[in-house]
């Protein structure tokens, strides 16, 4: 309602792509012509965007609780992120990712490198139900083993990324496992097990394309020489220890057993500080230095420097400021109905069954781009289209499927969106560097969309379950109109 009382007029496609249309043309020319982060270009929207609510007739205090209810959507994330700055300094002042870096440079052979990266990130996220918690912790560790081997760091954060999310699509424990579910009315372990249709064929495929890629460096000579001075430099430095490959296990093992994210991060850091203390003779000054603004190396060896400087709370200070930006943009975007005037104009050409699921993958991965977070992309296109596949008969587990098959695996290709901003802090590289190597997140949607048009395993609903869910229907309709 705006504030003189009267109802905002409904929103048209016109108006609802003004802010799009100006979002493109702010980050061409911010990013690309200015050299500026996405920041403004963001804010700028916002404010565009919340002009057309005004018109439209939506009152700036409907919009501004539209913002503050949506960051509330990305303050866990926000959350998280902060206790990861910290637990990353923390572990590499105690020398967890030094020790990390050192054995895993040891025994990996760059021909099998990112073959490995990949499954080890699968398994760490299948386990823990988290892409954050995987590139956290091994997802560092991998980073610095990868450079230590001369791959090109976009191409091992694609494969820690393919991993990831893999682990993180298919564990009972991911967040956006259970709400994707939740949003189009399948049961989880039934929405699992379709999901294995198409995210077992990506993962195969990226493994094979992973393997092409390791051919060209098993078959170049390892700068052994280079690798000696990061070992060298790494036992010089720290004392290195298996002892101290316990945090990271220690982590795991706390969000397999179901301790919530933040207090089980929090106790790594706790657990990387009396390390630090113990193995490396560091003072409660200089955890709380390394937790706060992160672990500066200074030992004049370029490449050691470069891997062990970063973590710490204050450099994840712009990532959340990322994430406050797109997180207004999108309240608005969303709270406006902009976003669903979009969805209903993509709905009118959604004709057949695979032209609505590929509208269904490309409303997610717009919303991905315009809301800036994974859980509003899954929540609100499955709010939109969740009726259109009971009319047309398919099962709720398709819609699961295809959300978490664009919504969750696009996410973290998008820097400004919560997942990918976390990933370019994480990782230090950009989302845009890395995601032609994300093998899975880029095939995963291909795949689904194929599924869609050639029918297979697009499950339809029995005629007695369809019968039952319409006869819900009406009896809750009735119920309703009985109590106006």
């Amino acid at each position: 309602m705006s504030e003189s009382g009267t109802k905002p007029s409904e929103m048209t496609f016109g108006r609802a792509m003004i802010p799009v249309l100006f979002l493109i043309g702010a980050l061409f020319v911010g990013l690309n012509i200015y050299g500026s982060d996405p920041h403004i270009p963001i804010l700028a929207t916002a404010v565009v965007a919340g002009l057309v609510g005004l018109k439209s007739g939506y009152s700036w205090q409907h919009m501004e609780e539209a913002i503050m209810d949506t960051i509330k959507v990305a303050m866990q994330a926000v959350l998280i992120l902060m206790v990861i700055g910290a637990l990353t300094g923390t572990w590499i002042l105690s020398g967890t990712v030094p020790s990390m870096i050192y054995y895993g440079l040891q025994i990996i052979s760059p021909g099998i490198f990112l073959i490995a990266t990949t499954i080890i990130s699968a398994i760490v996220s299948i386990a823990t139900g988290s892409s954050w918690t995987t590139a956290g912790t091994v997802g560092i560790a991998l980073i610095g083993i990868g450079e230590g081997l001369g791959i090109p760091l976009p191409i091992v954060a694609g494969a820690i990324i393919s991993g990831a999310y893999f682990g993180d699509k298919l564990s009972p424990l991911s967040d956006s496992t259970n709400l994707a579910p939740a949003m189009a009315g399948a049961e989880l372990f039934e929405h699992i097990r379709h999901m294995l249709y198409t995210t077992v064929p990506s993962l195969l495929i990226s493994l094979v394309l992973y393997g092409i890629i390791g051919m060209k460096y098993s078959g170049s000579s390892i700068d052994t020489e280079g690798i000696e001075v990061i070992l060298n430099g790494l036992s010089s430095q720290f004392t290195i220890s298996p002892i101290l490959l316990i945090p990271p296990l220690m982590v795991i093992l706390m969000v397999i057993f179901k301790i919530p994210a933040i207090p089980g991060l929090i106790g790594g850091v706790l657990v990387g500080g009396i390390f630090a203390v113990v193995f490396q003779g560091q003072n409660l000054g200089s955890i709380i230095d390394a937790a706060h603004y992160g672990y500066v190396s200074e030992m004049g060896i370029p490449a050691v420097d470069d891997l062990l400087t970063g973590g710490g709370l204050d450099g994840m200070m712009w990532t959340v400021s990322l994430i406050l930006c797109a997180m207004s943009f999108g309240g608005i975007m969303e709270k406006t109905g902009m976003l669903e005037a979009i969805a209903r104009k993509i709905l009118t050409l959604a004709n057949s069954t695979g032209s609505l699921v590929l509208s269904t993958i490309l409303t997610a991965i717009a919303s991905n781009f315009v809301a800036g977070d994974q859980y509003l992309s899954i929540v609100i296109t499955g709010r939109m289209y969740k009726d259109v596949y009971d009319e047309k008969g398919l099962h709720p587990k398709n819609l699961s499927r295809v959300l978490e098959d664009s919504g969750t695996l696009t996410s973290p290709l998008v820097p400004w969106n919560t997942c990918g901003a976390f990933m370019y802090k994480t990782l230090g590289v950009h989302p845009f560097a890395f995601a032609p190597y994300a093998f899975l997140n880029l095939l995963n949607p291909i795949i689904s969309t194929i599924y869609g048009f050639t029918g297979i395993t697009m499950e339809k609903v029995e005629k007695e379950e369809k019968s039952e869910k319409q006869k819900k229907k009406k009896y809750s309709k009735e119920s309703i109109e009985g109590t106006i």
